[in-house]
């Protein structure tokens, strides 16, 4: 499972004092936020505190009211919206928490459109999407549809579509927040080992057993503002 390294320890995000208000509610309150290269970064607080909406500034799926978002060097309010869609499947992987996938495209599929939708040809992009199927024990689930996977195996085929483009940034939003506690093990084994090989990662979770396995960074957020910020140990 390579990932495409840009230069060690270069800033990948940094958050500068975002607002975002949505009519008189205001979601995110004077943001700053900088994460480098190989960082994993776990974000924390209460229901709406803001995770949400900064995983969405992130990925180029809101926009602030005012500051801005630069992901790997690029400032994305300078983006519209078919170049966002574009950067984001070039340079982020994303992974939800009902997984997302295509219900009609069987798991191979499903992970080879992410590279498909940049312009590598099918054979390509199913000879990786193969390999990264095997690496995350799939290789015999390949031709199965999500229906016919388990919540667990429907989140790794989701993790490979994620990772299919070698992407600088990944973002998880709630991973296991829909899985079982063996399958909810499993994810967290899995983003461990990429946080292991260098992959840089920003998880939103309500689970801080998430958070220890996976980061080594936490951010608290509280009524749209950064109220902490803590190195997290490694899990035991």
């Amino acid at each position: 499972m390579t990932t495409d390294h840009i230069s060690a320890r270069q800033v990948v995000v940094r958050l500068n004092d975002v607002h975002k208000q949505y009519g008189e509610a205001k979601a995110l309150d004077g943001v700053e936020l900088e994460i480098r290269a190989g960082d994993a970064v776990a974000v924390m607080g209460p229901s709406g505190c803001g995770k949400s909406t900064l995983l969405n500034m992130v990925a180029g799926l809101d926009h602030p009211t005012s500051g801005t978002v630069q992901v790997h060097g690029q400032d994305l309010g300078t983006l519209n919206e078919t170049g966002l869609a574009l950067f984001r499947r070039r340079h982020i992987g994303m992974i939800f928490q009902f997984f997302n996938l295509l219900d009609d495209l069987p798991a191979l599929d499903n992970v080879a459109l992410a590279a498909q939708l940049t312009g590598v040809s099918a054979g390509r992009a199913r000879g990786r999407a193969l390999e990264l199927l095997g690496d995350l024990g799939l290789a015999d689930r390949r031709d199965a549809y999500p229906a016919q996977l388990s919540g667990g195996e429907r989140q790794r085929v989701a993790v490979a579509r994620a990772l299919m483009n070698r992407p600088a940034l990944l973002l998880a939003d709630e991973p296991t927040g829909a899985l079982d506690s063996r399958s909810g093990e499993q994810v967290m084994d899995l983003l461990n080992d990429l946080h292991g090989i260098g992959q840089t990662l920003l998880i939103v979770t309500h689970d801080p057993r998430l958070a220890t396995r996976c980061a080594g960074r936490l951010v608290e957020l509280a009524d749209g503002r950064v109220t902490g910020q803590s190195t997290l140990e490694p899990a035991v």
